[in-house]
């Protein structure tokens, strides 16, 4: 089924800061929105990267009007009404403040910040441009399966959460020859698996089964030193971590995210048990759902199709599969509902600020229980 929803009657202009594997994703998401959901198709006003010849180069590349090396000319330019940011993690309080304070609407990849009070002063500068419409780049929320899924708990097909156990892997740095870079930093990267991975595992599973009120966590870095021109350097942040954790509900919960699992890509899975029956879900395989319920002798397999939500935008058949980029494609969708007056289903800041919360708690706790505050708004 498509989720039909308002969207802007009037092109905006659009700025994207950062050209790398998240940079092309928004690139093309802006381009297919309109094609997809219809609405207006929206002008790629400017983009900005490190230097002036990439700016250039891929500017032409993805479509937008104008290059520029100075990201502060981006989120002020008049023509902008979406701020599009993809750069590394440490510059996203800035930017996205300074775009907020300039009247534009923000889209901005995870994590949300390099430390909570980073996080919290950028949920501040939002509530205070209310007029402006904030999102964050957890794809994974929007894939059919999923949303499927979440709509399968709120209407008791599985009856009563009881428990989630979820894990996201990937081997991207499993290779201890792997050059140093600026991700393995606090200053540079902030958290490491955490950030990377985890945050997106914390997305679904707060979505799935409500919000956390303890935890408990280890972290390991597994490989401690990489090599660099000057030499071996530190890895300052984690490679894998490990949490259990108790939900609201009464739920338990388990929860492991590595950056060195060889053999693993996307390993975004999770299962949720229920009173009545078990679903479970696998990026690596994003077109499969999973469920099982009480009486049955094992579990059905449901393939995505134009039975669940947004699917069908795209492709009419079931069974001809979804991908990672119409994830994106979905995300620009609701960041333009959200600004055409509609709710903004989210995650906004204020709404990131749960997973937050939630990331760097993990990485202090040391094996110590740690109690989670709600988010008040």
């Amino acid at each position: 089924m498509v989720q039909t929803k308002t969207l802007p009657d009037r092109p905006l202009g659009i700025a994207l800061i950062g050209t790398g594997f998240m940079g092309k994703c928004h690139a093309m998401a802006w381009r297919n929105v309109a094609a997809v959901f219809g609405g207006a198709h929206h002008r790629l006003e400017i983009l900005s990267d490190a230097t002036p010849e990439s700016a250039k180069k891929f500017a032409d590349q993805f479509g937008f009007a104008r290059a520029t090396a100075r990201w502060d000319e981006a989120v002020t330019d008049p023509k902008v009404d979406v701020v599009s940011i993809t750069a590394p993690n440490g510059m996203h309080r800035p930017m996205a403040e300074a775009a907020l304070k300039a009247g534009k609407h923000v889209w901005l990849e995870k994590p949300m910040a390099l430390t909570l009070a980073d996080a919290e002063a950028m949920a501040a500068t939002a509530a205070a441009h209310a007029g402006q419409a904030t999102m964050l780049g957890y794809n994974y929320l929007r894939s059919p399966a999923f949303q499927s899924a979440r709509n399968m708990i709120r209407d008791g097909v599985i009856g009563r959460p009881l428990a989630f156990r979820g894990v996201y892997d990937e081997d991207y740095s499993a290779d201890p020859l792997l050059p140093w870079s600026w991700r393995m930093t606090h200053e540079g990267g902030g958290l490491g698996a955490l950030g990377d991975l985890g945050c997106h595992l914390v997305s679904h599973m707060l979505a799935l089964m409500g919000p956390v009120t303890e935890l408990v966590a280890q972290t390991q870095v597994a490989i401690p030193t990489r090599p660099s021109p000057e030499g071996p350097k530190p890895v300052e942040n984690e490679d894998s971590a490990l949490a259990m954790l108790r939900f609201a509900s009464g739920a338990q919960g388990s929860f492991a995210t590595s950056r060195v699992a060889r053999g693993r890509k996307c390993r975004l899975q999770w299962e949720v048990h229920g009173s009545e029956g078990t679903i479970v879900f696998d990026q690596e395989n994003m077109n499969e759902l999973w469920l099982h319920r009480a009486g049955e002798a094992g579990f059905t397999r449901h393939l995505t199709g134009p039975d669940q939500p947004d699917f069908a935008a795209f492709c009419p058949a079931p069974g001809h599969n979804f991908g990672f980029n119409e994830q994106k494609v979905i995300e620009a969708r609701d960041l333009l509902a959200a600004i055409a007056g509609g709710p903004n289903v989210g995650p906004d800041f204020a709404q990131g600020l749960e997973i937050e919360k939630i990331i760097p708690a993990m990485a202090a706790s040391n094996g110590s229980t740690i109690r989670i505050e709600r988010v008040t708004r």
